[in-house]
């Protein structure tokens, strides 16, 4: 049976079910075909066909025959009355937002290991992996690649990555993050299988565009080997649905060339001035002493608009997409993005 992995979602409670229905729709980084069911009785009519790898139920619509079931892992959608009867299986208070639900129930199907990643992998055209990369420093790189990725993600499901020593993200978006990219790495190192599955449990979102917080420490990029960056591209392009992933690389990476050859285009910001112009020179005489003649042929050389902006955090964003750098980018997508 070639069915991806089911995620049903059962609760008697009509207006939430198809509420959380609508969110999952939208959701590109669930490794699972979602259903969703609003009476027990479809839902035991439904899984004596189709086997359910992971089931959020609601406490009224729990009973023993759907506990008897084929069921990967079931978790409890609770709303805080504490008098629970399936005190077996881990609960998830309901009235929180969708994502902070999603997150939780992928933490949980993650440490369980209640299922294995090549089960889920998808049939799908391929994607696209976006690099923006410059051997010249203060270029708008990072910039460029934020307002690429949230323009991108109007119409496409898109997943920002950013591989730099030193993002500074959390000061950008004003935030804290539990986990970071560095978490991930960490799983990937130890062998996980679930490597989509936790990056679910991680990825933040704004103006629709995914990432996954960068690494606090500078160790975790440079101690990452090109082979390890490239499988966890891998799974990523094998085990999701995003269309686009964009690459925001930093020279700390190990073995750049090679990460750069997974990229299907390369944007490469860069300046007039000659100190700028010697290092671009150097880069493109070691890559044909590498021989790597495909990066050279899919970089794209771009001189975006100097962008200036008073605000932080997500105000910062906003004004990305609606700057003269987010009329460049829209007008180089046009060009440039035959289906754009």
């Amino acid at each position: 049976m070639s069915e991806r992995n089911i995620f049903a979602v059962c609760d008697l409670d009509v207006d939430y079910a198809y509420h959380f229905m609508e969110y999952l729709s939208k959701k590109k980084n669930i490794p699972f075909e979602v259903r969703v069911f609003t009476s027990a009785v479809s839902f035991q009519e439904y899984v004596k066909e189709h086997p359910v790898e992971l089931l959020l139920i609601s406490e009224k619509a729990m009973n023993s025959e759907i506990r008897q079931a084929k069921i990967g892992q079931i978790l409890i959608l609770s709303d805080g009355v504490s008098a629970r009867r399936y005190e077996e299986y881990p609960s998830i208070y309901k009235y929180q937002s969708s994502n902070q639900v999603i997150r939780e129930a992928l933490e949980h199907y993650g440490e369980s290991g209640a299922g294995t990643v090549q089960s889920l992998k998808l049939e799908k055209k391929k994607m696209e992996v976006i690099g923006v990369y410059s051997p010249v420093g203060r270029t708008m790189k990072t910039t460029f690649a934020l307002t690429l990725g949230q323009i991108l993600a109007k119409k496409r499901a898109c997943l920002y990555l950013n591989l730099e020593a030193y993002s500074g993200f959390e000061y950008l978006m004003e935030r804290k993050f539990e986990q970071t990219l560095g978490d991930l790495l960490y799983y990937l190192r130890l062998g996980s299988d679930q490597i989509v599955t936790k990056m679910g449990s991680m990825v933040q979102s704004i103006n629709n565009l995914d990432y996954l917080p960068p690494v606090l420490s500078m160790e975790d990029i440079q101690s990452t080997t090109a082979e390890e960056w490239i499988r966890l591209l891998q799974q990523i392009i094998d085990y999701s649905n995003y269309d686009v992933i964009i690459l925001d690389l930093g020279d700390s990476v190990s073995q750049l060339y090679q990460i750069l050859e997974q990229c299907t285009r390369i944007y490469m910001p860069i300046r007039a001035d000659p100190v700028s112009q010697a290092k671009i020179q150097q880069f493109e005489h070691t890559l044909q002493v590498w021989e790597k003649q495909a990066v050279l042929d899919r970089i794209r050389k771009i001189k975006p608009p100097y962008h200036r902006s008073t605000r932080s955090g997500t105000g910062y964003m906003d004004d990305l997409v609606w700057s003269e750098l987010g009329d460049y980018v829209r007008e180089m997508i046009r060009k440039e993005w035959e289906d754009g």
